[in-house]
């Protein structure tokens, strides 16, 4: 074919004739001249705060789904919504869709730039809710009913999270129900005792990566878990602060460069507390070199600029605080603070992780000290450090995963440390029942260490731990749509909606409610979907009961408390056989049941929380709900 044939003008007609319209032309399938749509969008963070400078890997560049923004920004699943509370005035906000910005991965790491700040919670957050969508094999709605007898909020809420990066001017972040959104405030680090800040100068929070992971879980788990925000426990508000820590701490493990660095000063140790200096100090000797100084492990601390900020001398809070002790596991019985009861926790699968980190690099460790290797000396080869941080990284993210599924697994309400135990264990053996690296065990024995224990488990082995699955086949849900993975339309909710209610108000004694203490209730409903070892799709929704019964505190004291009863449910979606559909299945009937000394526990702990005295005139129930503005005040 000659050149001239492959390059053609329009033709045009003469004097009088009609040109063809381009729509008249028959469509080639088969090229395309459209560019097509990027899937990520880079922006500039900081992957720990803006205190630790230029060290290591601490300017990096994060990767979000990339979509069209408005500035702000403000896209489908967040709108950052820049009102400085202290200042009142609102900051120009940023378009992070300027093609500048857009060549450069957005804005620089900048304190003093507001318009960085936007765009530093808008891909933090995002980063965040899309390692959640993954874990758990399908989209997160966000909360938008506030309690009972609250009307819901405005149309659109499910989809969209408010991001207030200069809120207030105080050292406090938190999650708003209200507010519908997260709000971080700014303040002055302390005089005399500033860490590496200047003395007085004013540190933004929204800055710090992990406080803004640790809010956004806050908010992701409100979503999937209604009533986690009912503190009807002592150890409900700690659960919330540990997962959320989690969230943000197996986050550090997916920074290489950092990774590596920690490795090569501790030898591979990455649970030691302090890195050591690049020069060594003479046993005995004062050091006169700020290389001499040991640092803090940034890999298992949280909020470094922050704890210094306020005059801790060190970072908010850390991985590893609770020793696998005898007098480690009296802590259980002893800490009531909602985030030193969540150390516990945290420090209970940080222990398991690190067994398993430990158990999965032996072989290589081996191999080092057989070609004449050391370990001895704290820096490692590059090889080596690169074969471990890969390691490290793939089980923090293993881990971050069975905990972020764990949730699926968890009872609908009054939730404990043993239920969530429970659920760790369940979740892990449903996606890797072969267990090869003995995961279920570390983690048994990690949180045995520190005194967290099931309930109503027979025994300590995983035989009795595991929710015990449904009889194989005999119950059955018909009726119910699973949609696909981007979630369900209005019409299958509701139909969804119908049938379950249905269903539960048919079993109410074999699920274990009283059908005469009121209407069960299906306040979430989520189809999920992934693939297993063997290469089959599973699909399956999870579903929450509850029914609320309201009870009397009892004499003396007037007025009443919620008393919620539920079971979660794990409905499978079987593939067809003989070209007919079956029924969905019930797989697990995870309950949380009324109980005499239930009701009396939950009793004494509302009372004991101040919980039970009330304006009745404008009583909301608010008082039953979790304030993480008073519980995250100045901490």
């Amino acid at each position: 074919m000659s050149n001239r044939s492959r390059f053609r003008c329009d033709e045009t007609g003469g004097p009088g004739e009609r040109p063809s319209k381009p729509d008249e032309s028959p469509i080639d399938i088969f090229t395309s001249t459209e560019i097509p749509t990027p899937s990520i969008r880079p922006l500039n963070v900081y992957a720990f705060d803006p205190s630790l400078g230029n060290f290591v890997g601490n300017q990096m560049i994060t990767r979000v789904s990339y979509e069209e923004l408005e500035p702000g920004p403000v896209g489908d699943r967040f709108a950052v919504i820049d009102y400085d509370g202290g200042q009142r005035t609102f900051y120009k906000p940023v378009n992070l869709d300027d093609p500048r910005l857009l060549m450069t991965n957005g804005l620089p790491p900048s304190e003093g730039d507001p318009r960085f700040h936007q765009q530093m919670v808008y891909a933090v957050a995002s980063e965040t809710l899309q390692r959640f969508e993954y874990a758990l094999g399908r989209r997160v709605r966000w909360r938008t009913r506030l309690g009972d007898n609250q009307p819901h909020a405005p149309k659109g809420a499910s989809r969209r999270l408010n991001l207030f990066p200069h809120a207030m001017c105080e050292a406090n972040a938190f999650y708003s129900p209200d507010a519908h959104g997260i709000l971080f405030g700014y303040f002055k680090a302390s005089q005399t005792n500033p860490g590496r800040n200047l003395p007085g100068q004013t540190v933004f929070i929204c800055l710090s990566h992990d406080i803004i992971v640790h809010e956004t879980t806050h908010a992701i788990v409100d979503g999937i878990r209604e009533y986690f925000m009912e503190p009807s426990n002592v150890d409900v508000a700690a659960f919330h602060e540990a997962f959320a820590d989690l969230a943000a701490l197996f986050l550090h493990f997916s920074h290489e460069e950092v990774l590596i660095d920690t490795l090569q000063k501790t030898g591979g140790k990455l649970f030691d507390f302090k890195l050591k200096g690049d020069f060594a100090t003479a046993p005995g000797a004062t050091p006169v070199l700020q290389s001499q100084l040991d640092t803090e492990n940034p890999l298992i601390a949280l909020a470094t600029q922050f704890g210094e900020a306020a005059g801790r001398q060190c970072s908010l809070r850390s991985a590893l605080t609770t020793p696998p002790t005898t007098e480690g596991a009296k802590d259980i019985a002893t800490k009531t603070e909602p985030h030193e009861r969540g150390s516990i926790l945290v420090a209970a699968v940080f222990d398991a992780y690190f067994t398993v980190y430990g158990r999965r690099t032996f072989d290589l460790f081996r191999i080092y000290r057989a070609g004449g290797g050391s370990l001895e000396k704290s820096d490692l080869p590059s090889p080596l450090a690169g074969r471990l941080a890969a390691e490290a990284s793939r089980t923090a993210e293993e881990f971050f995963t069975i905990c972020a599924r764990a949730l699926d697994y968890c009872p609908p309400v009054d939730i404990t440390f043993g239920d969530f135990l429970r659920a760790l264990l369940t979740a892990h053996l449903d996606y890797s029942p072969d267990d090869r690296d003995h995961i279920r065990d570390a983690l048994m024995q990690a949180f045995r260490l520190r005194g967290i224990y099931a309930e109503d488990a027979n025994s300590f082995s995983e035989d009795a731990l595991f929710w015990p699955k449904a009889p194989s086949g005999r119950l059955r849900v018909p009726g119910l749509v699973f949609g696909d993975p981007n979630g369900l339309t209005k019409e299958e909710k509701d139909r969804n909606g119908d049938v379950l209610r249905a269903y539960a108000a048919e079993n109410a004694e074999m699920l274990g409610f009283d059908r005469h203490a009121g209407a069960i209730a299906a306040p979430s409903f989520h189809p999920m979907f992934h693939t297993g070892k063997d290469g089959k799709l599973y699909v399956t929704m999870v579903v929450e009961l509850v029914q609320t019964m309201q009870i009397p505190f009892g004499t003396g004291i007037p007025g009443t408390f919620p008393m919620r009863n539920g079971v979660t449910l794990l409905i499978a979606q079987d593939p067809p056989d003989r070209d007919e559909r079956p029924d969905p299945r019930i797989r697990f009937v995870i309950p949380k049941l009324y109980k005499p000394e239930r009701e009396e526990r939950i009793r004494s702990f509302y009372i004991a929380s101040g919980r039970a005295a009330a304006d009745n005139a404008s009583d909301d129930n608010s008082r039953f709900r979790l304030n993480f503005a008073l519980l995250h005040a100045g901490v």
